[in-house]
């Protein structure tokens, strides 16, 4: 639910600004119900504005998700799909569906599984696409979402992930360094490459740390 009520706003604020840059109400739908990836879709709404050509707009998305290729190999250790299960889930794959799969999946009856990992996506999936119809139609009379400073809701929702698992001094390094070489990144890279840095030196932080506690730990 906390993630719920934070997409709302950005789609409502993405359907404003494709509206704004000449999109008819069925394109920005149609953008939210063949892509749904909100940062591509802001930054598509710019670009079409702009005139940027095909090639430019794919290539900027393509960098703003680049983060999915480490989502992806994070669920194949943990959850055996067969390739059409693959195709489904990786189409709906969010940062938000991660992040409910990886911490309140594995807490269910027999673990992560594709039902639970494909319930979350579409249950995000529905939100986006509905938040995104009623700001294409009602845009224009909507107070600004931003305004109405709604937009900390998603950072609150990640945390509330995040903190059950905290559990030692360990992870609670890891994700302290991640996220302090997020902020510092985040000021000269765009966000999708962003995550991806971020997200990959916090793993070769965490698998150093761990291997290295192992061989202290192990008698001699």
């Amino acid at each position: 639910m906390p993630l719920w009520l934070g997409m709302v706003p950005f789609a409502v604020a993405y359907a404003v600004t494709a509206r704004a840059a000449g999109l008819s109400v069925l394109e920005t739908q149609l953008m939210s119900v063949t892509v749904f990836a909100g940062a591509s879709q802001f930054a598509a709404a710019g670009l079409f504005v702009s005139g940027a050509n095909a090639l430019g707009i794919i290539a900027t998305t393509a960098l703003l998700n680049a983060r999915h290729v480490l989502y992806g190999l994070s669920l194949s250790r943990t959850l055996p799909l067969t390739r059409p299960q693959r195709v489904l889930a990786a189409q709906f794959l969010t940062d938000e569906a991660y992040g409910v799969a990886v911490v309140r999946g594995p807490q269910e009856p027999g673990g992560l599984s594709f039902a639970f990992l494909l319930g979350a996506e579409l249950s995000l999936y529905f939100i986006w696409n509905l938040s995104t119809l009623v700001g294409a139609l009602a845009g224009a009379v909507l107070p600004d979402p931003a305004a109405l400073g709604v937009a900390v809701v998603f950072p609150l929702a990640f945390l509330g992930l995040l903190v059950p698992l905290l559990k030692d001094r360990l992870t609670v390094l890891v994700a302290l360094a991640s996220g302090l070489g997020a902020w510092g990144l985040s000021r000269v890279l765009p966000g999708g490459l962003v995550i991806l840095l971020a997200g990959i030196g916090g793993a070769l932080l965490g698998a150093f740390l761990s291997t290295r506690k192992q061989n202290t730990e192990t008698p001699a």
